[in-house]
């Protein structure tokens, strides 16, 4: 069988391209003869490493922005608030690729360019958090004690404070996968031949009409992904809080 041996996904036997599903391949093949069960397998990889490195930038940046402001509150929490709603203004995507244009068209790059514009939404949260937590009698005895500001916050707050943040994370998840797929889609993201969900779909665009197994199936990928995040994100809530779930 003609071919060219690589890594998993990138395997190209150009006497099967374009093969429907079926035995030997269960999703098909895309226009190189490479497996799309074994691609879609592999892009779960890069998917979950793009939203792991989304998540890490949002979630670190919008915390310690939002406890310091909810904490210390007066002129802080106003210029804290005041650039979080810039942010806010525009939609996440458009700033998102703005940011991966000026890095360049990589995966990396464009999870990191979503990871800048993610952590208002955590900032918010926390600081929300914050402001019902700093004046409670177990935080007001801490401080009777001699405990510092930074005790207080890592010790004492912050632990009480991850229960809406455990549960976002949970739901972002999904959302940072799609929005990473999209800036793929659009040639910002993952370059071929790479096998990311995002440039699977804008790949398999040229075949839609005759080989609708090509976007397909990375496309259900996606939406099984982010459906997936979000009902475990739900369920963490309702362990968290039995009342919302009664």
């Amino acid at each position: 069988m003609l071919g060219l041996r690589g890594s998993i996904g990138l395997a190209i036997v150009l006497l099967v391209r374009l093969r429907p599903p079926g035995s030997p391949h269960w999703l098909g093949t895309d226009e190189l003869g490479r497996d799309l069960l074994s691609r879609v397998i592999a892009g779960a990889r890069l998917s979950l490493l793009s939203a792991a490195i989304v998540l890490a930038i949002g979630v670190s940046t919008g915390s310690v922005l939002g406890a310091v402001s909810g904490y210390y509150g007066g002129r802080i929490d106003n210029l804290t608030m005041r650039a979080t709603d810039v942010f806010l203004a525009f939609p996440a995507l458009l700033l998102a690729i703005i940011v991966s244009t000026a890095l360049g068209p990589s995966l990396v790059n464009a999870a990191m360019a979503i990871g800048a514009v993610w952590w208002p939404g955590y900032a918010r949260l926390v600081r929300g958090e914050f402001l019902s937590l700093r004046e409670r009698a177990f935080v007001e005895a801490a401080r009777s004690l001699g405990s510092g500001d930074v005790r207080i916050i890592s010790r004492h707050i912050f632990p009480n404070a991850m229960s809406p943040v455990l549960v976002k994370i949970t739901i972002d998840v999904g959302y940072a996968i799609l929005l990473t797929s999209s800036l793929s889609f659009i040639g910002l993201g993952a370059q071929p031949p790479a096998p990311e969900w995002g440039a699977m779909v804008t790949s398999g665009r040229l075949y839609l009409l005759g080989y609708w197994w090509y976007s397909t199936f990375p496309g259900l990928a996606i939406f099984l992904a982010v459906l997936g995040f979000t009902m475990l994100g739900d369920t963490i809530r309702d362990i968290l809080d039995p009342m919302l779930s009664r």
